[in-house]
């Protein structure tokens, strides 16, 4: 395969692109959900829930912001994933960049629940019609359609995911061992949150689940990004 000096350029670009925003994205994802959403948000508990995200408004609100920088750098990675992998297999890059920007949707659509909920915890007084215990179980039923959208999202990302593991298995580019981490990675998103989504009363199979495909799910895309920051803009000799 040869490339043209805009060709590689763009090659270039988009490499860097990934890389960061894939980097990006994995430390706002650590903070908003692996921090703020894990330690604010109790599960089955209503009320030390609503305490935690009244008293601790401004870093609930720092959540919702990580979350918007995940959701553009999803955008960008879109791009970025489409311009890398569209010489190696135009037909399969468009549909992945596809399937990656509908789950950026869906990511969206969750995110409006964490805005309701930031505005249910900072304007208390004023919800004179609804008793605290009404306001609390209002949180969280959106706290949990937030979870439940984001979940349905992740199927289609698992998606895009075995899309993107194909393709750079069918590279001779892209290290196989990379490859074979992104479709590991995208059957985990896709049966765990599967699972979650249709089989939520088998609480203790999922956990068993996440345990066995947290290490590609964590490690596929990321993988991904490092290398394409590292290796990804420069061409073998053979395609310069």
């Amino acid at each position: 395969m040869t490339f043209t000096v805009q060709e590689k350029s763009n090659q270039q670009t988009a490499a860097l692109t990934a890389g960061i925003s894939l980097i990006i994205m994995t430390l706002a994802s650590f903070f908003s959900y692996g921090f703020v959403h894990g330690s604010l948000v109790v599960e089955g508990d209503a009320s030390a829930t609503f305490n935690n995200i009244v008293s601790s408004n401004s870093l609930f609100k720092g959540e919702i912001f990580g979350w918007v920088i995940i959701m553009i750098s999803d955008i960008l990675v879109t791009w970025a994933f489409y311009v890398f992998l569209e010489p190696l297999n135009k037909s399969l890059s468009l549909l992945g960049a596809w399937l990656r920007l509908t789950y950026t949707t869906i990511l969206g659509i969750a995110i409006l629940n964490l805005i309701l909920v930031w505005l249910l915890s900072k304007n208390t007084d004023q919800l004179v019609s609804f008793n605290i215990e009404q306001t609390q179980s209002l949180m969280m039923l959106f706290l949990e359609a937030f979870q439940s959208i984001w979940s349905i999202g992740l199927v289609v990302f698992g998606g895009h995911l075995f899309i993107v593991g194909y393709v750079a298995l069918k590279s001779n580019r892209i290290p196989k061992v990379i490859s074979i981490l992104l479709l590991l990675a995208s059957m985990g998103y896709i049966v765990v949150h599967l699972s979650k989504t249709f089989l939520s009363q088998y609480d203790g199979v999922i956990d068993v689940l996440n345990v066995v495909f947290m290490a590609p799910m964590i490690a596929g895309e990321l993988g991904f990004g490092i290398w394409l920051l590292l290796r990804g803009g420069k061409l073998p000799r053979s395609e310069r």
